[in-house]
């Protein structure tokens, strides 16, 4: 496989320990991620060349993020340095009937400062066949946005096949209006071959809902019928992508979710099966992990969406069972749970 490059923020996670308050602990687990180096890290995992590119300050908490991603397997040499300080969030975590909760701490963040001409995209994109970006980054700052639009400007006219998880975070977008909004990401998302998003995203981004359902009152009881109508929306808005998916999380509790997915690529649905994740151990990520096992199985299964599309689903079930923002399965472990072994049984 040739190279994928994914564009975005690491941060410094901040967590009490299990499932305490805030205003409980005394002491926080540290954790380094953010949604395109989480991607990045899934991809390095399953064996496919991936560089992440941020701009990190020059600093111990900056040099601690840089050997994360390289622990992991992840390419660094783009990543370009400046500015004074990580990003942070603080997290939460819920169980039951009480939902993880997050606070951000990131406003002047070394990549909030970043500006187009920062990164030499051109160089960035040599021998590169699959670039990957979020919703969270252009969110982040006017300068984030506009460096994510040069990159997929550059990406396309070398042909590199671009993806984008739209991740709708209402807690970060603060620069502007929702009118100016929509118009940033409808711009990014043009440029995409391959569109990721839940109902929530395609929503408050685009106006774009599923016909004849409330996620919110309808709970677990989701159908991936009524996200046909969203894929298809999404893909008469933006005319260049080959594929719209959509996750389908229904939310029993904190600890117990359905989760599956479905695929559109203009002519037919492809749908998983649904998995019942009944106690999960860290929903962070999810989605990245999801993305990650997306792009590993379009890559490696090119005429196969429906295998690609089972892989991203198993692949990002595992990670409800693993603390932290990163997925850290392996290939034959997914292809294991595709394959209906949930058994848990110990590797002897």
């Amino acid at each position: 496989m040739k190279k994928v490059v994914t564009f975005g923020e690491i941060m410094l996670r901040l967590a009490p320990p299990g499932f305490l308050r805030f205003s409980q602990t005394n002491s926080f687990d540290v954790v380094y991620g953010g949604g395109e180096s989480n991607v990045a890290v899934s991809l390095a995992n399953y064996g496919v060349p991936v560089d992440f590119v941020t701009r990190l300050p020059n600093n111990d908490i900056g040099q601690c993020a840089l050997m994360e991603m390289r622990k992991r397997g992840v390419g660094t040499d783009k990543i370009v340095y400046g500015g004074d300080r990580l990003g942070i969030y603080f997290l939460e975590t819920g169980a039951v009937s009480r939902g993880s909760k997050v606070v951000y701490d990131r406003a002047h963040s070394a990549i909030a400062k970043i500006q187009p001409g920062m990164i030499d995209w051109d160089s960035v994109f040599k021998g590169v066949e699959w670039f990957h970006w979020t919703g969270i980054t252009p969110a982040i700052s006017q300068g984030a946005a506009d460096a994510c639009l040069e990159a997929v400007k550059v990406a396309e006219s070398k042909g590199v096949i671009i993806s984008t998880d739209l991740n709708y975070r209402a807690k970060l977008w603060k620069y502007c209006d929702a009118a100016k909004r929509e118009n940033i990401m409808a711009e990014l998302t043009s440029y995409c071959d391959i569109v990721l998003g839940n109902e929530e995203d395609a929503e408050k981004h685009f106006g774009i809902h599923p016909k004849g359902l409330d996620v919110h009152k309808d709970g677990a009881n989701i159908k991936a019928e009524a996200f046909l109508s969203v894929c298809k929306q999404m893909m008469e808005r933006f005319p260049k992508a080959k594929k719209v998916i959509t996750t389908l999380r229904g939310s029993i509790s904190a600890s117990h979710n359905t989760w599956a997915g479905v695929l559109w690529d203009g002519e037919k649905m492809y749908e998983t099966r649904q998995y019942q994740i009944t106690h999960i151990v860290d929903r962070v990520g999810g989605g990245d992990s999801f993305m990650g096992g997306l792009i590993y199985g379009l890559l490696k299964y090119p005429e196969d969406a429906q295998n690609a599309l089972d892989f991203a689903v198993a692949a990002s079930c595992l990670k409800h069972t693993i603390k932290g923002d990163a997925n850290l399965v392996m290939v034959d472990e997914v292809e294991k749970l595709m394959g209906g072994d949930a058994s848990g049984r110990v590797a002897r």
